[in-house]
């Protein structure tokens, strides 16, 4: 069952972002006031995969992975919000490397390459991999999607051609539907 990041009252966000950060690693020490604001930036039954922190830009930001995107906040101390969405579908590349207590995630999408620095050892490996399965799933889920479409498609196209072929319809009417059904 999905859990409602939009409508859960503060306490129940709470324990969510505890369990998904003992998943990952991270110690939620730097982002709270990103955390705060996070639900407010998740669309309807967007779900929260993983996060983490580090610095890019040279200020402190929330990485969020969700089921649809990566979301970048960055909420200021008193005012201000800065906030960097790339959805998954755009993802060229996501890499990482570790050093000795921090390491890099790096997040290119063709028009952007994100680095994101001083981010913690144990979560770095934990969210660059979270980050690739939720792109692979996601394109499975698309192009699933578009499969089934083009089956419907197909199937539509054969019920046209069996009316034509009883001559309940028309050569040109076959030839009109079917050009709306291909989009031509």
């Amino acid at each position: 069952m999905a859990f409602d990041f939009k409508n859960s009252s503060k306490g129940s966000l709470k324990r969510e972002y505890d369990k998904i950060a003992r998943e990952i690693g991270d110690d939620q020490f730097f982002t709270k006031k990103e955390l705060d604001h996070l639900p407010n930036v998740l669309q309807d039954g967007e779900q929260v995969l993983a996060f983490t922190s580090g610095l890019m830009n040279a200020n402190t930001w929330l990485i969020t992975l969700t089921d649809r995107r990566v979301i970048f906040l960055d909420k200021g101390m008193f005012i201000g919000l800065k906030q960097e969405i790339v959805n998954l579908n755009k993802i060229n590349a996501v890499s990482c490397s570790t050093g000795f207590i921090f390491g890099k995630i790096i997040i290119t999408d063709g028009a952007k390459e994100r680095i994101i620095s001083n981010v913690q050892k144990k979560t770095v490996v934990n969210f660059t991999n979270k980050v690739q399965s939720a792109i692979e799933n996601f394109n499975n889920f698309n192009f699933q999607a578009t499969d089934n479409l083009n089956d419907d498609i197909y199937v539509k196209l054969e019920k046209l051609d069996s009316l034509r072929q009883k001559n309940i319809i028309s050569d040109e009417e076959f030839d009109q539907e079917k050009r709306k059904l291909l989009g031509n």
